[in-house]
Parts: C-alpha cells; sequence; structure tokens
C-alpha cells in the first residue's frame, strides 16, 4: 500500500513537471513571437558590435610601432643624412612637426577626415564634418573594420593619427637646412588643414572622391607617400637651393645613424601596413609578408643599379633601397600576392635610382634628402603598380 502511494506520488509529480516545462516552452515560443523582427535584428546587432580583444591589441601594437617610424625611426634617417651641424634642428623639426600633428589631429583634424557627419553633395567628396576635439567619440563608440568586426573608436583615431603626424614630417626632407623652426610648425598646421586632412577623406573616408573611384590604396601610398613627396617638390622648388648647392659637396654626416633609422623605419613599417587591415587576420598576414620581401627586393635593386650604373653598392642606397621597397609596397600590401610585391619594390627601387640620380641634378631642384625621388616616384609606382599586380586569388587563400 505504502509503495502504492509513494509511486503514485512520483507519478503525479512528474507529470506535473512535465506539463509545467511544456508550458514554459509554449510561453517562451509566444514570447519569441510576440517579439518584432526589427528588435531581433537591432539586438544581434548590439552583440556583433563589441570590440574583439585580440583585434584592439594588435591594433594599439600597430599604432605603436608608427610611433617608433617618426620617433627614432624617421628622425633618426633624415638626421644623419644631413650636415652634422644641422643635424639637431632636423631632428626637432621631424620631432615637433608629429606633436603639433596629434594636437591638431584631436582637434579638428579626425573631423574633417573621418568625422561622424556625412555632408552630402559636392562638399561631402572632399571632407568630413562633426565630432571636433573629439566630442563624438567615447570609450564606448566603436570604429568598423573591412568585415564585420569592430575596433574601439579611440584606438582608431589614435591609429590614424599617427599617419597624420609622420606625413608632415616627410615633407621636410626636402627642406632641411633652409627652414626656420617657426614656419616648420607653421607649415604643418596649415598644410594638414588644407592637404592631408582632405586627401585622406578622398581615399579613405566614406563618400570620398577617389574612394569612390574605387583607388586601391591598403596604407596611404596616396595619402601618405605621393601626398608628402609632391608636397616636398613644390616646396623645395618655393624655398630654392640651398647656399652652395649643389658646388659643394654636402655628404652625409653618419650613415650609421642613417642605417639604424632606416631598420627602425622597415620595422615600425609592420605597423603601417599590416595594421591598416584593422585586424589580425589572414590579410594581415598577407600584408605582413609582402612587407619584407618587396622591402629587401628594393634594398637589393638599389644596390645592383649602382653597379649597372658604374658605382660600388653603398650604404647610403641600401638604406634607400629599404626605403623605396616599403614606400611602394604600402598601397599594394594587402592587394598583392608576394611575387606581384617582389616585382613592385624591384621596380620602384630602379626608377627612384634613376630619378634620385639622374633627373634632379638635370632637373637643378634641391630636394635635400630625396623626399620626392623615393616618397613621390615610389608611391606613384605603387599606386599605379597596384592596379597591375592586384591578386584576387591571393586575397581569397587569406580569407579562406
Amino acid at each position: 500500500m505504502i509503495r502504492k502511494l509513494v509511486c503514485g506520488t512520483g507519478a503525479l509529480g512528474a507529470s506535473m513537471f512535465a506539463a509545467t516545462a511544456a508550458w514554459a516552452q509554449e510561453a517562451a515560443d509566444a514570447a519569441v513571437a510576440a517579439v518584432p523582427a526589427e528588435a531581433v535584428e537591432a539586438a544581434a546587432e548590439v552583440a556583433v558590435a563589441v570590440p574583439n580583444p585580440g583585434n584592439n591589441a594588435w591594433m594599439m601594437t600597430s599604432t605603436v610601432l608608427v610611433m617608433m617610424m617618426i620617433l627614432p625611426g624617421l628622425a633618426l634617417f633624415y638626421g644623419g643624412l644631413t650636415r652634422s651641424k644641422n643635424m639637431l634642428s632636423t631632428m626637432s623639426q621631424v620631432t615637433a612637426a608629429a606633436c603639433v600633428g596629434m594636437l591638431i589631429w584631436v582637434m579638428w583634424g579626425y573631423s574633417l577626415a573621418f568625422g561622424a557627419t556625412s555632408y552630402e553633395g559636392f562638399l561631402g567628396k572632399f571632407i568630413s564634418g562633426g565630432s571636433y576635439f573629439l566630442s563624438s567619440v567615447s570609450v564606448d563608440s566603436t570604429a568598423a573594420t573591412f568585415s564585420d568586426e569592430v575596433i574601439s573608436e579611440y584606438v582608431f583615431v589614435a591609429f590614424q593619427m599617427t599617419f597624420a603626424a609622420i606625413t608632415g614630417a616627410l615633407v621636410f626632407g626636402a627642406t632641411v637646412e633652409r627652414l626656420k623652426f617657426s614656419a616648420a610648425l607653421i607649415f604643418i598646421i596649415i598644410w594638414s588643414t588644407i592637404v592631408y586632412y582632405p586627401i585622406a577623406h578622398m581615399v579613405w573616408g566614406s563618400g570620398g572622391l577617389i574612394l569612390d573611384w574605387g583607388a586601391l590604396d591598403f596604407a596611404g601610398g596616396t595619402v601618405v607617400h605621393i601626398n608628402a613627396g609632391v608636397s616636398a617638390l613644390v616646396a623645395a622648388y618655393i624655398l630654392g637651393k640651398r647656399k652652395g648647392y649643389p658646388s659643394e659637396p654636402m655628404p652625409p654626416h653618419s650613415l650609421t645613424l642613417t642605417l639604424v633609422g632606416a631598420g627602425l623605419l622597415w620595422v615600425g613599417w609592420f605597423g603601417f601596413n599590416v595594421g591598416s587591415e584593422l585586424e589580425a587576420d589572414g590579410t594581415a598576414g598577407l600584408a605582413m609578408i609582402n612587407t619584407f620581401v618587396a622591402t629587401a627586393s628594393g634594398a637589393l635593386f638599389w644596390m645592383l643599379s649602382e653597379r649597372a650604373a658604374g658605382h660600388k653598392p653603398s650604404a647610403l642606397g641600401l638604406a634607400s633601397g629599404i626605403i623605396a621597397g616599403l614606400v611602394a609596397v604600402t598601397p599594394a600590401a594587402g592587394n598583392s600576392g608576394p611575387f606581384g610585391a617582389i616585382v613592385l619594390g624591384a621596380i620602384a627601387s630602379m626608377l627612384c635610382f634613376v630619378v634620385v640620380s639622374k633627373v634632379k641634378p638635370a632637373m637643378g631642384f634641391d630636394d635635400s634628402l630625396d623626399a620626392f625621388g623615393i616618397h613621390g616616384i615610389g608611391g606613384m609606382v605603387g599606386a599605379i603598380g597596384t592596379g597591375i599586380v592586384y591578386s584576387p586569388a591571393a586575397l581569397a587563400a587569406t580569407i579562406s
């Protein structure tokens, strides 16, 4: 009798539990059905829009690497190429230009290049607006990558800030030894505002003119190198020649420092190129290997060009070839396969050598440290060559 009572009670409890579970499931299904589809999609979007910690960490690392390109990389590279009496002034101009560039980027540069407000019509093709002094940026705001991922917007702001800071400093390669310190700082403010920020928006910003044309500029071949190189050429013509140029010899005072700077630039360039993917994925890996091989190709082919011209390979040629290869692969870093990157580095290096050694003396302009001859010409080779060596197969392989 007791056994029957216990069994009956157990069976009743089990049936009540099953009925309760079934009722709860029916209620949950009804609640889900009652939620509008738009709300479900919105909730999914909110769930997706969370920065990936790995990508965030890589982008912060890339930002610091690009900063190393400026200080000490570019400062040592340019400083070693000048005469000893002008080394400190050259390094000071590079350092101060970067400092000014960072401050004005936060004040209005980011807004003009990547601001939250998209102007309609003609104006929107050249600049953005809103978010002055980063007023619309917070620790919770995000910036989209090239896939469905996002990174913290502050990280994106800082990464792009280093690009703006180094581009203006590159121009000084054509003006060293004849530009006052105060004039250099005024130049950076004006040039960044009316040249760099609009170009950055046109190539990379939403609705930008050149972006809508379908231009491929993975990491700044146009925005940084053609921009700085052409500006350097114009500045060299405006300022005129240095006293004694070209009759007096003006050799670099320390190729040791120049090679140290070139090495730091090469290492930092991985942040420049690989970081431009905005994610730590397969395309970033492709940009990494391309940055290795294009640079090696550029360095060797510059020295081969020296030998073909009847000169011994030089340390200066080695350093120049490294930069030429880096510049050329910048727009193609994530768009080309490794063989295409090697070809770009070789062609850019040889053409830059011809411009620096033959064209510049023939035309008579005083591009002191060959900012136009290497960054301008190398950037043009890279920008045009990217369309030739573009490799959908390599990109598909990185995705798969």
